[in-house]
């Protein structure tokens, strides 16, 4: 409570938090736990059974895919008790698929291209692709990614109610920030341990890379709403 003294100047209450109130660091999810061990899944890939540089990558690129189809249903089940944002959600879906769907197809043209000694015509197609994936031999760890980013949609999007106010426009572009850094780190580093001559301990490193990389931007979007953040200074004067 404040006080008031008899010149009539309020004195402000301390409001420096005590140490029940404080919170001691981020909060690690379930959602970021299954996160990490998806994540081992490659990592066992490039540790026991020697995984190339292309299989690591194609596998990356693989979870960009997994990204889009997650989004695809965040956008799908945004506020899905606001009749108006189904009339945006019928024209903004279908420009979603086509427009992160090319952008996701020239990435995998290029790791195809770059790291798989992969040359035709045009883009490739799903055939190509599925082809690639089904030769790397690194469909158990890409169903792991799969059931990884199943986990956070349920936990965080759906279990802890983010559907309810999400925002269209900001789950159109959220795919392409994760997509843009990965591939400016992963290929950039691809590049190096191909260099290198793909040693299996750079090979190893790069899959820890992009685990750390997953793991900050996850906690990241989904940080405790009840976080301190600074607080405005506030300005004291006489009480009227």
């Amino acid at each position: 409570m404040a006080t008031l003294h008899r010149w009539g100047t309020v004195t402000q209450p301390n409001r420096t938090p005590t140490p029940s109130a404080a919170v001691a660091g981020p909060r690690i999810s379930p959602s970021a736990v299954v996160l990490v061990a998806a994540n081992l899944v490659p990592l066992a890939g490039v540790l026991f059974f020697g995984w190339s540089v292309f299989a690591t990558l194609l596998l990356f690129w693989v979870e960009n895919v997994i990204v889009g189809g997650f989004n695809l249903l965040r956008i799908l089940w945004a506020q899905p008790d606001n009749p108006l944002m189904w009339v945006a959600k019928a024209a903004m879906i279908p420009f979603f698929i086509v427009h992160y769907g090319l952008f996701t197809t020239i990435h995998g043209a290029f790791v195809l291209t770059l790291f798989g000694g992969m040359h035709q015509r045009g883009l490739p197609g799903p055939t190509e692709f599925l082809h690639a994936v089904q030769a790397a031999g690194i469909w158990p760890a890409a169903l792991a990614l799969a059931a990884s980013h199943g986990v956070s949609f349920a936990f965080n999007y759906i279990g802890a109610g983010e559907y309810r106010t999400a925002q269209l426009a900001k789950l159109m572009t959220r795919p392409y920030g994760r997509v843009m850094v990965l591939h400016v780190v992963i290929l950039g580093g691809g590049f190096l341990v191909q260099a290198l001559g793909a040693p299996l301990a750079a090979v190893a490193v790069l899959v820890v890379l992009k685990t750390g990389l997953d793991l900050v931007g996850h906690l990241r979007e989904h940080a405790a709403p009840g976080a301190p953040t600074p607080e405005r200074p506030r300005t004291t004067g006489p009480a009227w």
